[in-house]
């Protein structure tokens, strides 16, 4: 690289050459350094295996990956530092070392049941929309679950499917677990067995849902208005204060709430769309505005 802005002090030639590998800038005609701290413009090389991940230190360390993000691989690309093509024998080589780098990672039983849990989990990020502390809480719990052999004689799925509820709950994010089990592909009742396992074994401690967290899924479910929702707010606040909500489901709660403040507000929303919204039946809308309506 030519420097045409800087000269010799010793002869005065004009350029000086500039060596970005030993970082020196020195004359072309009579050799002398004049600077041997000069700053490398070239961008740097990145180290993470992840396309769109362009960080110098590689990708993050997550329990959302069997390794936690701490192995590393081959490169896919058969090219040189240089860029130039490998030849036919050095291709087939490293084909083979891909191979066999990708099975030494999961050696054991419990790496290749972790592995394929921990896909299934972000399936269930994908599909239900979910942030990415719900699914580190959840892998969490599904790894400690492992940790204990819980998994023997179960199903993959239906302890991923229980973990990622139990996430939920300690996040409190509205998500039941008939959504759960929909994503997923299995029945209900499977989760809430293994919900059920892993509450107890490992001892979990989960917090009251509150029902006035579950007023903004339904209403972006039933596509109401934020004047709506406030309303909502203030029946279940009120409703709150007097201890009217002991024991009663979160989401049918929210709903009947959402439900009164529509018909207060002049809204036309049924009692079935609210219901299908909420993942609720209308027999309880119905009973639980009731209660509502007294406090109201």
């Amino acid at each position: 690289m030519i420097d045409n802005q800087i000269q010799c002090i010793r002869c005065g030639n004009k350029p000086l050459v500039m060596d970005q590998e030993s970082q020196e800038i020195f004359c072309s005609k009579c050799g002398m350094v004049s600077d041997e701290r000069i700053s490398d413009t070239r961008p740097e090389p990145t180290f993470s295996n992840q396309p769109s991940n362009k960080s110098q230190t590689g990708g993050k360390i997550s329990l959302t990956r069997h390794d936690q993000g701490l192995s590393t691989m081959i490169n896919p690309s058969d090219r040189d530092s240089s860029g130039n093509s490998l030849s036919d024998s050095m291709k087939s080589t490293l084909k083979r070392l891909r191979k066999w780098d990708s099975r030494s990672k999961t050696r054991t039983s419990n790496e290749k049941n972790l592995q394929i849990a921990l896909a299934e989990l972000l399936k269930l990020k994908e599909k239900l929309s979910l942030p990415d502390a719900v699914i580190e809480k959840g892998a969490y719990i599904y790894r400690k679950a492992l940790e204990k052999k819980l998994i023997r004689g179960r199903s993959i799925g239906a302890l991923v499917a229980a973990s990622l509820y139990a996430a939920c709950r300690e996040s409190e994010t509205p998500r039941t677990t008939r959504e759960i089990a929909s994503a997923l592909g299995i029945k209900n009742k499977e989760i809430t067995a293994s919900y059920r396992l892993i509450f107890k074994e490992l001892e979990l401690k989960m917090p009251v849902t509150d029902s006035i967290s579950c007023i903004s899924k339904i209403a972006s479910n039933a596509d109401l208005s934020e004047k709506i929702k406030r309303y909502a707010m203030k029946i279940l606040k009120k409703a709150e204060k007097q201890n009217a909500l002991a024991g009663k489901h979160p989401m049918g709660v929210a709903a009947s709430a959402l439900y009164l403040a529509s018909i207060n507000l002049g809204g036309n929303t049924t009692q079935k769309e609210i219901a299908d919204a909420g993942g609720v039946t209308e027999v309880t809308i119905r009973n639980r505005c009731k209660s509502l309506k007294k406090i109201m």
